[in-house]
């Protein structure tokens, strides 16, 4: 059954074995070698994952298997993403891209003046700005979203 079917607030460590297709061993033995992996124990001692826990174990997953970093390496990258503030997923491990800086902008000037417009709209129609507008926070919450996962 795939862990999407049921969302719970706590994982087995069977669960997450299942989930992640690890074994359960490697999942302890993971524990013992990242520290930022490190599961609760209810009053059975038995494991309950997060999802945040069972994140974590996909991101160490993808270092180790994929991205074909040893153990040392994977926990030296963990450690530089949390620094830095920077989410543990995949798109944290992509190399960045230079950024072109862009041109300066001047201000856009009413035709037959040399007074800049002060309105952000510019030219545009109300109903046009206001479609601006709304794509603008489209995008900002889909930005939002992306940073908070």
């Amino acid at each position: 059954m795939p862990r999407e079917a049921i969302k719970k607030l706590y994982y087995s460590i069977g669960e997450v074995s299942e989930a992640t297709d690890l074994k359960q061993y490697v999942l302890r033995y993971w524990e013992s070698e990242f520290p930022q992996l490190s599961p609760a124990k209810n009053r059975a001692g038995n494991r309950t994952y997060r999802e945040k826990d069972i994140e974590l174990v996909n991101f160490i997953k993808t270092l180790l298997y994929e991205k074909k970093y040893t153990i040392e390496g994977a926990r030296q990258k963990l450690k530089e993403l949390q620094d830095n503030g920077q989410p543990l997923n995949v798109l944290s491990l992509e190399e960045p891209v230079a950024a072109v800086p862009a041109p300066p902008v001047k201000p856009m000037e009413k035709p037959g003046t040399s007074k800049p417009v002060t309105s952000p709209q510019g030219n545009m129609s109300p109903e046009n700005y206001k479609k601006f507008l709304t794509n603008l926070r489209n995008e900002l919450k889909q930005l939002m979203e992306l940073i908070d996962s």
